[in-house]
């Protein structure tokens, strides 16, 4: 089935473009991530989301957190902490005031990595979007997603 089959309803339709939109997108930036710099999306998700975090109240994520920011589950957050951490890109260290609670920061190594990234993973983005504009299934999409204004 194709996201254009009759035999879909319109909710259908519009769910298998978003997906095939998706896929797209995020096969993509992993090529071009994985090449250049040997990370895999998730992999620079991860990066991103733990780079983000700060010491002091609130500035810590738990693996709770970590798991829904980059769309995996708990114990698949885990072992893609564990790959970075064997790699010298992450470090787990136990919270000072809940020995039950293990935060994890990005090394300098990591940091160094994600910042040559960076700017990979937007291009690819833009490429993947320009390519998906193309596709007329596709195209309203990527202008309703161009388009979307989200609260920073």
């Amino acid at each position: 089935m194709t996201a254009t089959d009759p035999a879909l309803t319109t909710l259908s339709q519009s769910w298998c473009a978003l997906s095939l939109l998706h896929g797209t997108i995020e096969t993509h930036i992993e090529r071009a991530l994985e090449s250049g710099h040997g990370l895999s999306v998730r992999e620079f998700s991860l990066l991103d989301v733990l780079s983000r975090q700060h010491s002091g109240p609130g500035g810590h994520l738990q693996m709770k957190q970590v798991a829904e920011a980059v769309v995996l589950s708990q114990s698949a957050t885990t072992r893609l902490v564990t790959r970075l951490e064997d790699r010298g890109l992450l470090r787990r260290y136990l919270c000072e005031t809940d020995r039950r609670g293990i935060y994890t920061d990005v090394t300098e190594a990591g940091l160094t990595l994600l910042a040559e990234a960076r700017p990979t993973n937007a291009a690819a983005l833009r490429e993947a979007f320009d390519e998906a504009a193309q596709n007329p299934v596709l195209a309203p999409l990527v202008r309703t997603v161009e388009e979307l204004k989200l609260p920073t």
